[in-house]
């Protein structure tokens, strides 16, 4: 009996190859659930000629592995939807929801809850980078309104054929403003950004809890620096923080036209942000890099 199943299976194998069929087919997704920025395979038929995934109503990054495997990455701002594959000429739905698990420390409201790669590349003609901070309370946290987050440094480098050479390396300085927060940076326009100092560690202080309402967006104090010429392989953006109770800290990158040119759509491009930072007793690094791209 064993035998006969096992020689209908050959032969209805044989008959599909013969047939030609060229139909996409999921036929298993894992994991089945995750947060922003998760890693998921998609194991199923005739996958290579993909070109679209998404969750939902939004657009994954993903890598085509073989015929019967891919790799897609949760996007930003994804709910709990099925995964749909696209070709030229069909398209694929799972068979179940991919359901969102974000970090529940995360607020609700922030745009990016994990850790990405900007899939697409810097401009050719950009020739400018500059390491960014976000610096928030958790209004959830009891005491909130005393959650501060120190910074005792910031180090921008990028890798250069094959080398690392440091853009700028600022002690105990910062520049920034306050935005809105909800919506998140609705607008675009800031207030000053406070800033006290703590002499013995060489740090600036920003007392997030005390404009709960706003992004505490920072960055380097030193001018945007120039690429230097070569083969960029990416950068790597790096601040050494203490984040206390209540408060919560992502680092992120992007490039400029040109080290000059003012904040206008169009002049600035996003290489991504670093998964969020926690409280912790002890200072910590925190940093984001885009070396080596998204990450399959």
């Amino acid at each position: 009996m064993r035998l006969v199943t096992l020689l209908t299976a050959l032969l209805l194998n044989a008959a599909f190859a013969q047939s030609g069929d060229t139909t996409s087919e999921i036929l298993r997704i894992s994991p089945t659930s995750g947060p922003e920025g998760s890693r998921v395979e998609i194991v199923g038929r005739n996958l290579q000629e993909i070109k679209r995934v998404k969750f939902g109503d939004r657009h994954s990054t993903f890598k085509v592995l073989s015929p019967d495997k891919l790799i897609a990455i949760v996007p930003n701002r994804a709910i709990t939807a099925e995964i749909s594959l696209s070709t030229t000429k069909e398209q694929i739905q799972g068979p179940f929801p991919f359901v969102i698990l974000n970090d529940p420390r995360i607020p609700h409201e922030v745009s990016y809850k994990a850790g990405y790669v900007n899939p697409d590349p810097k401009p050719p003609d950009f020739t400018s980078v500059l390491l960014w901070g976000i610096a928030i309370s958790d209004t959830r946290i009891p005491n909130y309104a005393s959650a501060t987050i120190e910074i005792s440094r910031t180090r921008l480098s990028c890798r250069i054929n094959g080398n690392d050479i440091v853009l700028n390396d600022d002690m105990g300085q910062l520049r920034g403003g306050l935005y809105l927060r909800c919506p998140w940076f609705s607008g675009n326009h800031s207030e000053l950004m406070p800033m006290s100092n703590d002499p013995m560690n060489h740090a600036v202080i920003l007392n997030v809890g005390q404009r709960p309402d706003r992004i505490w967006h920072f960055w380097s104090a030193s001018p945007r620096p120039a690429l230097p010429p070569g083969g960029l392989e990416g950068c790597t953006a790096k601040a050494w923080v203490k984040i206390s109770d209540g408060a919560l800290l992502q680092m992120g990158m992007d490039y400029w036209r040109s080290p000059a040119v003012s904040y206008a759509p169009g002049n600035n491009h996003e290489a991504g942000a670093s998964n969020w930072y926690f409280s912790s007793p002890r200072w910590q690094e925190a940093l984001f890099t885009d070396i080596g791209g998204p990450q399959f």
